[in-house]
């Protein structure tokens, strides 16, 4: 029977008070009534409006109908078809501003929780069955992909399944990318995408761990030892800082280096990791996207005391999804918007004591459509921390781009490629995800993972 409610099932979620001192999954996912309540809210429309919203053209009327059936297996082969990644794509996509966005329930009340049925659903299959995976035949060919990150996992798993003998090259010595060095444990559980990767080497990709490319092998090199095309897809992970005095004291950390040391290297397990991070009582993260949000939630469970988001635009204009700052409020992290730092202060043995802010007032719209901060005269005052962490983006470490003189990029540094196949200026060399549009979301990192694997295959068949 149609469930008419104008509001999605709730997520159950750890209490506040708890989970800001835990690295525990915040939001705990559906029970299976839960899920089959939700999915008959679906309206099985015949246009499919929401399909049109996912990057990687998941069925999503389709899977949700089983879900309604109660058939979940059936449901996580539909979702499989185009998403090789559900489990992650079910925490930590943006729904709300793509799939979800565009689903007729929102005409009155909320959108289906697309993204929760797509967790459920995953997580279902994970605990009831063991995927049954056949390596394909191999076509002999072999093809790199630069970085495991989603792009990169996308591209390797679909060139896989079509008999490709892929290389993934991962500078880190796990792979993942953003997956596993810039998403807390509370919002995606690393063993979960360890999972997801493992189907992956089933599929038979080899995954090469601590290979810099760009440094320990070139492009150029890659190709002549045989690799018939490469994906590039080594994300953006050049953090940007503000250029203000005070950026090069003790306590000052680029969101990428604390994200990087508090989920890869697993500092919240201290001292029973290998690399530890320093948490003050007072800590400023400065911006307002999904990673302002993620470290200074992290940071709250590091230990600190008071954890302030310092972001120069008001709450409307904050680009971190709504759940995340909804989130953070709960777990008592405090907003300091309308506020812009213009110098972080100083000890006489050079570690953090202040942080001196201006008090900003909003204008007229600028380039980026939001209306542009303004500063009042007269308004410095200091905020009292002793960590700051710079969250204000990243682009594309240089390192590839700059020993391959024939891949034409971007001013700021994004590798220019066509808009439909990756394909870059250099023959035989795709990429895409963030080293071409810049920091963005997972899902739209794996569509251009996907597309490239199509253009791939295309372009390796046409050479026979």
């Amino acid at each position: 029977m149609a469930n008419m409610s104008l509001k999605k099932v709730s997520m159950p979620e750890q209490d506040p008070n708890v989970r800001n001192r835990n690295f525990l999954e915040v939001a705990q996912g559906y029970t299976k009534e839960q899920a089959i309540e939700e999915a008959n809210r679906c309206l099985q429309c015949k246009t499919k409006p929401c399909v049109a919203g996912c990057p990687v053209m998941v069925q999503i009327p389709e899977f949700i109908k089983l879900v309604a059936e109660g058939d979940m297996e059936a449901a996580y082969h539909v979702i499989k078809e185009t998403n090789s990644l559900p489990a992650v794509c079910g925490r930590v996509c943006p729904q709300e501003s793509q799939c979800e966005l565009l689903c007729v329930r929102t005409k009155k009340g909320e959108a289906v929780g697309i993204g929760r049925l797509e967790r459920y659903v995953a997580d279902w299959y994970m605990a009831h069955r063991e995927p049954e995976i056949k390596k394909p035949i191999t076509n002999g060919k072999k093809v790199a992909v630069v970085g495991g990150g989603p792009a990169g996992l996308t591209c390797a798993g679909d060139l896989a399944k079509e008999g490709y003998e892929v290389t993934i090259f991962e500078a880190f010595h796990a792979a993942g990318g953003v997956l596993m060095y810039g998403i807390p444990e509370f919002r995606l559980p690393k063993a979960l995408v360890q999972r997801e990767i493992k189907t992956l080497k089933d599929l038979g990709v080899e995954i090469r761990t601590n290979m810099v490319i760009g440094k320990v092998l070139s492009l150029d090199e890659l190709l002549e030892d045989g690799y018939e095309a490469i994906f590039v897809g080594s994300g953006a992970g050049l953090p940007s800082f503000m250029k203000i005095p005070g950026e090069n004291l003790n306590g000052v950390y680029s969101a990428n280096e604390f994200l990087t040391r508090v989920n890869l290297m697993k500092a919240y397990k201290f001292p029973d990791c290998d690399t530890p991070v320093r948490v003050s009582k007072n800590v400023a993260v400065v911006g307002g996207g999904n990673v302002a949000m993620d470290a200074a939630r992290s940071a709250k469970r590091l230990g600190a005391e008071n954890v302030y988001i310092v972001y120069r635009r008001s709450e409307e204009e904050l680009p971190a999804r709504a759940e995340e700052v909804h989130h953070a409020k709960e777990e008592g992290i405090k907003y300091k918007l309308l506020n812009n730092p213009v110098e972080i202060l100083g000890t006489e043995k050079g570690w953090v004591k202040g942080m001196t802010c201006v008090t900003m007032t909003l204008g007229d719209m600028d380039a980026s459509g939001r209306r542009r901060p303004i500063v009042q005269e007269g308004s410095e005052h200091i905020l009292d921390v002793e960590t700051v962490i710079i969250a204000i983006g990243q682009s594309p470490n240089p390192m590839i781009t700059s020993t391959t003189p024939d891949l034409k990029t971007q001013s700021w540094g994004g590798i220019i490629v066509e808009e439909s196949t990756g394909l870059s200026s250099k023959q035989g060399v795709y990429a895409g995800g963030d080293v071409v549009t810049g920091a963005a979301t997972v899902i739209l990192a794996m569509g251009a993972g996907k597309d490239a694997a199509k253009a791939i295959d295309t372009y390796i068949k046409s050479k026979k």
